[in-house]
């Protein structure tokens, strides 16, 4: 039997710049069974192994009415730096996105 990922569960999982200084992804889930999995799953713990940052950085927003998840946390280098390798945060979505989770109840 296949795993079930966030991504399998949203309509789209994306990160984007927050500023020079912040990142922030946002989890949009197809359905309120998904958001449910997404809202119990994705917490700072998490957030924390997959991006190597302390947890006590991390902003973690749940919209329940929308059925989105969103994320926010301090760029490890500031936007355009001799370091940063994705000025946009265009890419920063792609671990989160493969996070397994329990498949929503049926």
């Amino acid at each position: 039997m296949p795993e079930t990922t966030l991504a399998d569960l949203a309509h789209e999982v994306r990160s984007k710049n927050a500023g020079p200084f912040w990142v922030t992804m946002e989890l949009f889930m197809r359905d309120a069974a998904g958001y449910r999995v997404a809202a119990d799953s994705v917490n700072e713990r998490v957030i924390a192994a997959l991006y190597h940052v302390d947890e006590g950085t991390i902003r973690i927003f749940r919209i329940p009415s929308l059925n989105v998840v969103k994320v926010s946390f301090p760029r490890p280098v500031s936007q355009g730096s001799l370091l940063d390798r994705d000025m946009h945060a265009g890419q920063h979505h792609v671990p989160l996105a493969r996070v397994v989770v329990p498949a929503p109840p049926a």
